[in-house]
């Protein structure tokens, strides 16, 4: 039976007992082999091979800035570490094939901590069909994750951020306003509702849509992780090009009514803005929408330079989150 089949218990040994090497070995334990991975773990680097262009992205999880480790089960942030990694190459109509991780944490850190996360990001591996190919550990006085992930386009060209074209319709894959709902929730100390919750510590990547989106001709393709609206005024911005959303395209799940209620506030402001669910947004040619997909707005030419409007008015709140605002 594979270590990371079996649960840990918490106590024992700490990463300065265990020591840099001996977690790399049992972290890199028994990982399956495969056709495209020439060499994996245990060397200077990683060897696989893909066919034709390559397609990258890399992404910094922090602790205390995008989980807690009061919030989070080590599982969870795992899973989500490689989730939205995987959700930067669909939003480019990839499909992930490896993944490099580096680790740093606190040399107190509990070894059961530890193993628990990367039994969450082999698990998020095996969901995505990524070959985890090796990385570094370092110490450090909190606990920080990257994550790299490659891809391949399978011979299409790349859909970008700059493609959308007026008269496209905007379209959407996966949830929003989910995991802003757990975020709200858990900072108030509460545990419930806990698909929220749930939704907050590891989100729903809609695997394998890029992939669609791409077939089906999407025009501009973006993953929401910062909020909808700030990530379609990406596209905006890129496209230069005006983007409307249509609010009654959106249908407002129980739990994300519970916890607008509980909080005092506005459902369709957790959807709207509300980031970190790593769905899928896009635009497209009327008609071209695939299954899956929900049309929740247009693109128009731009009136007064790149915007995005909500019903056709100025939207006066916050878009969305900024790591330095």
């Amino acid at each position: 039976m594979s270590l990371f089949s079996q649960p840990t218990t918490p106590g024992g040994p700490t990463l300065a007992e265990v020591g840099e090497f001996g977690l790399i070995d049992m972290i890199t334990a028994g990982l399956p082999e495969r056709s495209d991975v020439l060499i994996g773990p245990g060397d200077d680097g990683a060897v696989l091979t893909i066919d034709g262009p390559v397609v990258c992205s890399v992404d910094l999880l922090i602790e205390g800035v995008h989980f807690k480790t009061q919030w989070s089960p080590a599982e969870s942030v795992g899973r989500k570490a490689i989730a939205v990694n995987v959700a930067d190459i669909e939003a480019m109509g990839g499909t992930a094939t490896g993944a490099v991780v580096g680790f740093a944490a606190p040399p107190d850190t509990p070894q059961a901590w530890v193993l628990d996360f990367a039994r969450g990001l082999r698990a998020e591996c095996d969901t995505t069909g990524v070959a985890l190919l090796g990385g570094d550990i370092t110490r450090s006085d909190e606990i920080a994750i990257s994550v790299t992930v490659f891809g391949t386009l399978e011979g299409r060209a790349a859909v970008t951020r700059s493609g959308a074209r007026p008269g496209d319709v905007v379209a959407l894959c996966g949830r929003s306003g989910w995991a802003a709902a757990g975020w709200a929730v858990l900072g108030r100390g509460f545990r419930s509702p806990r698909a929220a919750v749930t939704a907050y510590q590891v989100p729903e990547v809609p695997y394998g849509q890029g992939k669609v989106a791409a077939l089906a001709g999407a025009t501009s393709m973006i993953d929401i992780s910062d909020g909808l609206l700030a990530d379609l005024g990406h596209i905006a911005e890129r496209s230069g090009v005006s983007i409307d959303v249509h609010r009654d395209a959106f249908e407002v799940p129980d739990p994300l009514h519970a916890v607008a209620a509980a909080t005092g506030s506005d459902p369709y402001i957790l959807i709207l803005t509300g980031g970190e669910d790593h769905g899928l947004a896009a635009t497209f040619a009327d008609g071209d929408v695939p299954q899956g997909w929900t049309v929740i707005g247009t693109v128009d030419e731009p009136a007064d330079g790149p915007a995005v409007t909500v019903d056709g008015a100025a939207w006066d709140d916050s878009t969305g989150w900024d790591h330095y605002h």
